[in-house]
């Protein structure tokens, strides 16, 4: 296994109805959960969550929807890890209470349910997103509410709010160390595709100013509209662009990824000549979308099934008892997990759940996750390792490369020209979200 030089990476950027649910221990009968019904009009409206009996948090995904796909595997990892958190005698001694809303993979509609679990429901957080279209479009509700969002999955960078915590990978994480190990081990010319919306577009801009950077060459680019399965005049594309074989980066995501694969394998490309690299695509999508049809092409995340760890080990079989032996965990679904005990461990520091304290007690937060030890810096990231895999007959990744620790986040992009030079410490009120380094 290929180890990625640790030091390098650090240069790189140097059901639309809510229901509310009590997950308690195991044993003697539970409490019904408390009322989250609005109140009548002219009625007062609820004390805030956190000082009754349990405290309220809110899960906003897609359980419906063409994101739904993924989604819907975060949403039980973060319910395990609530679980886990209740049965161990809760938080501050109280019980978490969730509130869940979906988001339906309707961008107006995540707005609409962020503003209900602040105003309506009260949580004292809310863990939720999977796009970075639904996280922006949350992102000035958290602000103006001055509230705060645990977002999980990998993103484009280029962004670092005072009321959002991000655990999964920033650019520097996952998406340039992609580029680079592609660059030595399967070729300089790269076909772009992704769907189209934020993510993809920065990410891939990120991505051509890299490879100009480094040698590569960008032959071609093309966006499906999410959710879109017209997958064949890509499919022409990349063929006419790359004659002879090449690299494909591939940022699209939910449906739009079991036409593509089952397309590109059908009109004959496979990975010898047509290496994809998915960085939306794991351990859960694989299974959903067949083994078949992905076998030798590669995945860039923090975190995989096959990780060999004592903590890997109790987490999967931990999950696999929980929610049936044929599921499978994976790196957005990790994620999840990691931040509602990151939240956990901010909230016993701060000693309450008031959001400013919190979020001060959440910087420096240490936890020994599957994928390895994480830490949460002031710029709101974790610091996590590196792994890049390919994908095997049962669906499980290979680990071909991974950095020798965690690796520091950068939310500011170092190849982009706007961003070089820039950097975020929200434990620094003269610097906040973006400042130029000395």
């Amino acid at each position: 296994m290929t180890r990625i030089n640790r030091r390098k990476f650090l240069v790189y950027g140097s059901t639309a109805v809510g229901t509310s649910i009590l997950l308690k221990a195991c044993g003697g009968g539970s409490d019904p959960a408390a009322d989250t019904t609005a109140p009548a009009e002219g009625e007062a409206a609820p004390a805030a969550a956190g000082g009754g009996d349990t405290i309220k948090v809110g899960i906003l995904h897609s359980l419906s929807g063409t994101m739904a796909i993924s989604e819907t595997t975060v949403v039980d990892a973060e319910e395990l890890a609530i679980k886990e958190i209740n049965a161990a005698g809760g938080v501050l001694g109280k019980q978490i209470e969730i509130v869940k809303e979906d988001g339906a993979s309707d961008w107006d509609t995540f707005a609409e349910k962020a503003e209900k679990l602040i105003d309506q429901d009260q949580v004292t957080v809310v863990f939720g997103c999977w796009t970075s279209a639904s996280r922006k479009k949350v992102l000035p509700v958290f602000e103006a509410k001055d509230h705060m969002l645990w977002y999980p999955v990998q993103y484009e960078g280029q962004e670092c709010s005072k009321n959002i915590f991000y655990t999964g990978a920033a650019p520097n994480q996952q998406i340039e160390p992609a580029v680079d190990w592609l660059l030595e081990n399967k070729g300089t010319d790269f076909f772009l595709v992704g769907s189209d919306y934020v993510f993809p577009r920065t990410a891939n801009n990120i991505i051509k100013e890299q490879l100009k950077a480094n040698g590569g060459n960008t032959v071609g680019e093309d966006y499906l509209p999410l959710g879109n399965t017209e997958v064949t005049p890509i499919i022409t594309k990349i063929k006419a662009a790359l004659p002879d074989g090449g690299v494909i980066f591939n940022s699209l995501n939910g449906d739009s990824n079991v036409a593509f694969f089952k397309q590109l394998k059908g009109a004959g490309m496979g990975p010898d000549k047509y290496p994809v690299m998915s960085v939306s695509i794991a351990d859960e999508e694989v299974r959903t979308i067949g083994p078949d049809f992905l076998t030798g092409h590669y995945a860039a995340w923090n975190y995989f099934q096959t990780v060999e760890s004592a903590e890997n080990e109790k987490w999967v079989s931990d999950f696999k008892a929980e929610y049936g032996d044929d599921r499978v965990t994976n790196d957005p679904m990790e994620a999840a997990y990691i931040m509602v005990y990151l939240w956990k461990q901010a909230v016993e520091k701060a000693g309450s759940t008031d959001i400013a304290a919190v979020r001060e007690a959440a910087y420096g937060q240490v936890f020994d996750a599957p994928g390895g030890t994480v830490t949460m810096n002031p710029n709101h990231h974790i610091s996590k390792t590196v792994r890049i895999g390919e994908i095997r007959e049962d669906g499980l990744f290979d680990i071909v490369s991974a950095t020798d620790g965690p690796v520091t986040p950068i939310p500011w992009n170092q190849y982009v020209a706007d961003t070089k030079g820039y950097a975020c410490d929200w434990s620094d009120p003269a610097k906040g979200g973006k400042f130029k380094e000395a």
